[in-house]
């Protein structure tokens, strides 16, 4: 099977080859034979019913410094090719939503992974509130009245904004920290969505767990473990890639929301857990796929691909 492949994503010239997943899965899409084509996200236009890219044709090879060659760019029919890796980075803002707005358009007669619509519908942290018993103690709320009531009975609490992103905004706040009001007067500047206030789970300071879901199914997990005097565990806050195993928590978790996933055509997802606890679940560009390959020694690129290619075949079959 050769399928053209266009990979909607950030700039590849600045990525880091030994950490980026959309590297990997361009890696392993090129091993297969796949012809692969390279745009950003602002190249898309809709035009008289159609939808187009300016996109490059590209190769990748594991060579720091040289990792990606790009031909010339030309206006590309999305509806023409095969498949189109949706890979752009976060924040999810209006930008990100119309992209999968514009994207719809060619779904599912070209394979969109994820599903654009289902992307649209899941973000990450109000996603996770459809399977309320895995969460913490959760409040999502503008109401300031609300907010010190969750305060003043969960004690210890983080504050984060709705849809930031890579531990941008987070905010612990332990029982004697004068700062929440100071605080909710910054994020009402800042944003117009309400914020998402959670019961501080201690044992982030032991790690936060990626797993990794393909087509609904677990496949594998790492534990991020912040630095010390940190709350958070984002690689972009500096936590430590740590091996993690699925514990029979995780199976559970993944077990309940795993058939969701797979019905929306989510078909690679990270979620995120602390202490027993589901926090995000990440369907815009989850990571995390590198690291787990090399604990693990496996190459959840190549599944992720044999999820796409089947999803891909069913589609033809049914055509």
């Amino acid at each position: 099977m050769s399928l053209a492949v266009a990979i909607q994503m950030d700039p590849i010239e600045s990525i880091d080859i030994d950490a980026d997943s959309t590297f990997v899965l361009a890696l392993e899409a090129q091993r297969r034979g796949h012809a692969l084509f390279h745009y950003l996200p602002q190249e898309l236009s809709f035009r008289e019913g159609r939808v187009y890219a300016r996109a490059k044709p590209f190769e990748v090879r594991r060579e720091r410094g040289n990792h990606a060659t790009l031909g010339q760019a030309e206006p590309i029919d999305l509806a023409t090719l095969d498949v189109v890796l949706m890979r752009q980075d976060p924040p999810f803002d209006m930008a990100y939503i119309t992209a999968t707005h514009l994207l719809e358009h060619v779904h599912p007669r070209t394979l969109v992974v994820n599903d654009p619509v289902h992307v649209r519908n899941a973000p990450e942290k109000l996603f996770a509130t459809h399977f309320g018993p895995l969460m913490p103690p959760t409040l999502i709320s503008s109401d300031r009245a609300e907010i010190l009531d969750f305060r003043a009975e969960h004690k210890d609490i983080i504050v984060k904004p709705l849809f930031g992103n890579g531990g941008a905004g987070v905010f612990h706040i332990d029982p004697a920290d004068e700062n929440l009001n100071a605080l909710l007067e910054m994020f009402t500047e800042l944003y117009r969505e309400p914020i998402m206030v959670q019961l501080y789970l201690p044992e982030v300071r032991e790690g936060d767990k990626r797993v990794i879901l393909i087509d609904g199914r677990a496949a594998g997990a790492i534990n991020r473990v912040p630095p010390p005097g940190e709350a958070r565990a984002n690689m972009h806050a500096g936590a430590r890639p740590e091996r993690a195993g699925l514990d029979r928590r995780d199976q559970e978790i993944c077990e309940a929301i795993g058939p969701v996933l797979a019905e929306r055509g989510l078909i690679f997802v990270g979620i995120d857990v602390i202490g027993g606890y589901l926090t995000e679940i990440n369907v815009t560009s989850p990571t995390g796929i590198q690291e787990i390959n090399r604990f693990d020694e496996v190459s959840l690129e190549s599944d992720i691909w044999d999820a796409i290619e089947a999803r891909f075949a069913a589609r033809q079959a049914g055509a």
